[in-house]
């Protein structure tokens, strides 16, 4: 039996629902990358603390895979009353100012970003490359880069898309900060974009690591209408998409001439392009604020492009208060083989 003890949080109501959305964060690895090998998930209070408990007979790999879970603190054996640590190490390349660091209005929690991540990238339909492979990241709506940043974490490839002029001036300036100052051997640089003579917008490029030691980690943020981003990558180029859609705020594409402000609208006309974006077996994680559409609206617009929802006990756990005007959840699908 193991338990574990929960990550503060910085964040109040995040905190207060920290228990039920790391409840189902496990439950989503239970069933992919752990293969039914922990069980009995539930919380119980040791000495008047919370702890999530659950069953089962981890190996070394588990416990590598459980360390990435987004509110892990620490992890204990459970032996009658008494607590025995297990050290777990994850998959974080670089130290977590990378994530943390950045401050502005409207950053999506550190916490959850990493939760969305983990969740979609386990749900592929090969769960063990999340250990053992650079997975190729596409956040289209990336705003100011926390998932990119969380991507780059974990030793993966990123990119983002972004119509924000100055979300994009903000996190290029950011990383170049930062990889100056971490003194990680790295190239970066901001180009044109085009296509057809025509231009699209702009592109941050960022590798990082020796040619020498190996091929470097890619990042890169397109400052463009996501609405054209199959016109920017090719078919097929990632393994994951995730993305936190708008609460509401205008944002979206400019080329029917006006701003929506409904994100379920930019939804099923973005749907289409990313559908052709992410690998037969890869899959899409998509968070959004309830009180803007429901959960079964979300589905809807997701299968009519062809993806393949996941409604399992475990997926529909996330929902959960941010504020008296958002209540997030998310949902995970898969593109067909």
């Amino acid at each position: 039996m193991y338990a574990v003890l929960i990550a503060p949080s910085a964040n109040r109501v995040y905190a207060e629902a920290s228990v039920s959305l790391l409840t189902a964060e496990l439950g989503v690895f239970a069933s992919t990358l752990l293969d039914g090998r922990l069980s009995a998930i539930r919380e119980e209070r040791l000495a008047g603390v919370p702890y999530l408990v659950f069953d089962g007979t981890l190996s070394d790999v588990d416990i590598g895979a459980l360390a990435n879970l987004s509110s892990l603190y620490a992890l204990f054996e459970l032996h009658g009353d008494l607590l025995r640590p297990v050290p777990a190490t994850g998959l974080d390349r670089f130290s977590s100012d990378l994530v943390s660091i950045p401050k502005y209005a409207g950053k999506t929690n550190e916490q959850f970003t990493k939760l969305l991540l983990n969740v979609t990238a386990v749900s592929t339909d090969r769960p063990a490359d999340f250990l053992s492979r650079r997975l190729r990241v596409l956040d289209p709506m990336c705003g100011r880069g926390t998932t990119l940043n969380q991507a780059m974490t974990y030793g993966f490839d990123a990119t983002g898309v972004d119509l924000d002029g100055k979300d994009f001036e903000a996190y290029a300036g950011f990383l170049r900060t930062w990889l100056k100052t971490k003194r990680l051997k790295h190239t970066a640089e901001i180009t044109p974009l085009r296509r057809n003579r025509a231009r699209l917008g702009r592109r941050f490029d960022a590798l990082v690591g020796d040619r020498k030691a190996g091929e470097p980690q890619k990042i890169c943020f397109v400052n463009a209408d996501t609405l054209r981003s199959a016109e920017i990558f090719k078919a097929a180029s990632f393994d994951v998409l995730v993305t936190d859609l708008p609460y509401g705020v205008q944002h979206g594409s400019r080329q029917s001439g006006a701003l929506s402000r409904s994100p379920l609208t930019l939804l099923a006309e973005a749907v289409s392009p990313w559908s052709k974006l992410v690998r037969p077996g890869g899959a899409v994680g998509i968070s959004w604020n309830t009180y803007g559409g429901s959960w079964d609206e979300v589905a809807e617009i997701l299968a009519s492009a062809g993806f393949c929802v996941l409604s399992g006990d475990a997926y529909r756990g996330f929902a959960h208060r941010v504020d008296q005007a958002i209540n997030r959840d998310l949902i995970v699908a898969t593109v067909p083989t």
